[in-house]
C-alpha cells in the first residue's frame, strides 16, 4: 500500500547554494535533523529563507525537549518566512538523551508523543481571540494570548517512527511518518503499513491519507564509486550498532553480519566494519556507486518513500566530501534522472 501519489525527491538541507540549485532541479522538499551542534528550528528558518517553492521542515526535531508552545511558535515563525511550505517532523529521541541531556521526562513515550501532537495542534489551529485549551495526560494548557498573532495554520506533523507502537501512534494522531534511512521495501510493506492501518482504525481514520515520507542513504561518486560504497556501508554499520533496529535486522536474517559489524565497531576497526555489512543489506537500504548505478538502484526499489529525502552518509565523512555527495544528488536528478516531479506528495 502507498498513499496513492507520485514519488517526489527531496534532500537533507545542503546549505543555501546547493539548496537553491536543487530546488531549480525539481527538489520538492528539504529537511534536517538536529544534534548538539545543530538546532532543527534554526535550520528550518535558514531553509525557509533560502528557498521559494520547496516544502521545508524539521526531520526530525527532538519532541520532548521543547514544550508544545515552543514547537508551535517555531512553526508559526517559519511560516511567516515561507507561507504554506512548512512541515513539522518530530522524534522521541532515546530515554538517555531526554533524561540526561535535555533534563526532561521520557516515560511512556507513546502516550507522551500522541499528547504532544495534539497539544501542538491546539496552538497551530487556534483562532485569534479565543483561548487555547488542551487537557491531556502529559500536557495541560489553558492560554489566552492577548495579541492578534494566531489563526489556523496548516502544518503537517509527521513522526519519526520505527517500532510498532509509535507507528500506531502515527496512524491515530499524526499526518504521517518520516521513515529512518535504514527502512527497506519489506519494512515498509510488512511493518509500517500494517501498523499505520491498525492505529488509524482505532481513530476511524483512512490510512491511505497518511504521508509516507522517509530518508534514503545516498552516496554517489562517478570518479570513486568504491569510496561511495564504503561510505554507505559505514553509515549503515553505524546505525545498526543500535539494538533498537534489531527487529528489522531479524526480519531480513542479517543477524550474523550485524554481529560482526558490532564487533568491528567496538574494536574501532572501520575497514572491517564496512566490509562486514552484508551485500544484500547494502543494496536493500542505500543508493550508492556511480550515477548509473544509482539510477538502476532507484528503479529496482519497489517501495521507496512517496517523498524521499536523499541524505549523504555522515559517519566519518568530512564536510567537503559530504558537500560533494550533496552536489552529486542534485546532478543525479537534474540530468534526466528518475522521477523528480515537483511538489511534495500530499
Amino acid at each position: 500500500m502507498t498513499s496513492g501519489t507520485s514519488q517526489s525527491w527531496g534532500m537533507r538541507w545542503p546549505g543555501a547554494t546547493v539548496g537553491q540549485r536543487a530546488e531549480a532541479a525539481g527538489c520538492a522538499a528539504f529537511c534536517t535533523g538536529e544534534f548538539a551542534d545543530g538546532n532543527a528550528y534554526v535550520a528550518l528558518a535558514e531553509m525557509a529563507a533560502n528557498t521559494t517553492t520547496a516544502r521545508v521542515g524539521t526531520g526530525v526535531a527532538y519532541a520532548f525537549a521543547r514544550s508544545p508552545f515552543v514547537h508551535a511558535s517555531g512553526l508559526r515563525h517559519a511560516d511567516k518566512i515561507a507561507p504554506g511550505r512548512i512541515f513539522c517532523g518530530l522524534g522521541s529521541g532515546t530515554r538517555r538523551m531526554n533524561e540526561d541531556w535535555f533534563s526532561v521526562p521520557a516515560d511512556r513515550p507513546l502516550g507522551r508523543m500522541a499528547d504532544l501532537v495534539q497539544a501542538i495542534r491546539a496552538f497551530t489551529s487556534a483562532p485569534n481571540g479565543k483561548p487555547i485549551r488542551h487537557h491531556g495526560e502529559f500536557y495541560d494548557i489553558d492560554a489566552t494570548i492577548a495579541a492578534p498573532v494566531l489563526g489556523p495554520l496548516d502544518v503537517p506533523i509527521v513522526l519519526g517512527a520505527f517500532n510498532q507502537g509509535m507507528l500506531k501512534v502515527v496512524g491515530r494522531v499524526a499526518d504521517g511518518v518520516i521513515g529512518h534511512g535504514i527502512f527497506t521495501d519489506r519494512w515498509w510493506d510488512e511493518v509500517v503499513d500494517p501498523n499505520l492501518a491498525e492505529g488509524a482504525a482505532t481513530a476511524d481514520r483512512d490510512p491511505t491519507d497518511l504521508r509516507r515520507w522517509g530518508w534514503v542513504i545516498t552516496a554517489v561518486d562517478d570518479d570513486d564509486p568504491e569510496r561511495a560504497e564504503r561510505d554507505a556501508r559505514l553509515m549503515i554499520g553505524f546505525y545498526v550498532t543500535v539494538k533498537t533496529y534489531d527487529p528489522l535486522i531479524a526480519l531480513h536474517g542479517w543477524e550474523a553480519g550485524v554481529a560482526a559489524v558490532r564487533e568491528a565497531f567496538k574494536a574501532r576497526d572501520f575497514d572491517a566494519m564496512a566490509a562486514e555489512v552484508p551485500a544484500d543489506m547494502l543494496d536493500a537500504i542505500a543508493i550508492h556507486g556511480t550515477s548509473a548505478d544509482a539510477r538502476d538502484q532507484i528503479a529496482r526499489r519497489r517501495r521507496l518513500p512517496d517523498l524521499r529525502f536523499h541524505s549523504a552518509p555522515s559517519f566519518l565523512v568530512s564536510p567537503r566530501r559530504s558537500a560533494a555527495y550533496s552536489e552529486a544528488i542534485v546532478d543525479l536528478f537534474a540530468s534526466n534522472g528518475p522521477s523528480s516531479s515537483p511538489g511534495a506528495s500530499q
